[in-house]
């Protein structure tokens, strides 16, 4: 008889939050047993220094569907949902929080709108119980900056409880802190995405391992999200256009040392400007250059690799 696919699959990154874990799996144990669906439940221990790898193993000993992935040391968060999602069987992922700020009686809530169709659902913490000036007014600085240049509208990319079909997230490598950047990734792939207000709880044990040095890493991880999202088959667009708008600017530098030169009759050593002409020219063809070289290391990492550079929803009739 074929076993038939598990249907749910939830990832909850773990770093030294021993003193969360039991009120965390009573609560979790509580929703389950409504939700109707198969399931299992995958805890990253990634480093813990606490008690908490003990306590995982041990309460896996006790059921079949939860399961632990141990990391060699502390990766990080993106890190840490990566090696989840990669061992992910369910057709719904959900990753979820360990220190019980995000609340699992939120879950039936996000299955329900992946029913309704929804390719992914994004928790919005609109009552969010964090620090305002350290947490929350960088965090919507960020949320602002991120939907603007992305183009995908959400009020908060920082919150780990989300639901995903796991078509729109199992070919995705994650890196830095890329992770609250995946509704921008499903979005290119096509995916119909819908935010929800989802509860939101004071930490009540453990500290927060998150800090104001995160919003700069977010920052930066959304300029290589951009600069993929928009130029990573066609990188000369963007290494070309540059490159082409600081030749047309040695073209006008040039043409104002001739006017000086003619008209004026300034000597072309004494105005910086032939300096710059040349300046311009050089970096301009260097531009150019490296974008052909990064449309070749692009083609190459496609081809190579088998790569589309597509997105397919469905087809119909074939075998």
């Amino acid at each position: 008889m074929e076993k038939k696919p598990l249907e749910l699959s939830i990832i909850i990154p773990v770093f030294n939050e021993a003193e969360n874990l039991p009120q965390l799996f009573e609560n979790l144990q509580k929703v389950m047993q409504k939700i109707n669906k198969s399931y299992e439940v995958i805890f990253v221990d990634d480093g813990s220094q606490d008690r908490g790898g003990q306590i995982l193993k041990e309460r896996c000993r006790e059921d079949a569907r939860l399961r632990v992935i141990v990391l060699r040391r502390n990766y990080g968060q993106t890190a840490a949902l990566s090696a989840g999602f990669a061992a992910a069987a369910g057709r719904v992922i959900i990753p979820l929080d360990a220190d019980l700020q995000n609340d699992p009686e939120d879950i039936p809530m996000l299955l329900k709108k992946i029913e309704e169709g929804y390719d992914l659902v994004s928790g919005w913490r609109k009552e969010r119980k964090d620090p305002f000036w350290s947490r929350r007014l960088p965090s919507q600085i960020a949320n602002w900056i991120i939907s603007r240049i992305s183009g995908v509208r959400l009020h908060d990319y920082g919150c780990t409880l989300k639901a995903y079909r796991r078509e729109y997230i199992e070919q995705i490598n994650l890196y830095g802190e890329m992770h609250r950047f995946l509704p921008i990734y499903a979005s290119w792939s096509g995916a119909r995405i819908i935010e929800v207000v989802v509860r939101h709880h004071e930490r009540r044990a453990g500290k927060s391992k998150y800090g104001l040095s995160r919003t700069f890493k977010v920052l930066m991880d959304l300029i290589t999200v951009k600069f993929l999202g928009r130029y990573a088959t066609k990188p000369l667009y963007l290494f070309g256009a540059i490159g082409s708008f600081l030749l047309f600017l040695s073209v006008a530098s040039a043409a104002g040392v001739l006017y000086q030169k003619i008209f004026l009759g300034v000597s072309m050593i004494q105005t910086p400007l032939l300096l710059l002409t040349v300046f311009f020219i050089l970096l301009g063809v260097l531009l150019i250059m490296l974008g052909l070289i990064a449309e070749l290391t692009v083609r190459t990492y496609h081809e190579s690799q088998g790569k589309p550079i597509y997105s397919i929803r469905e087809t119909l009739n074939f075998d």
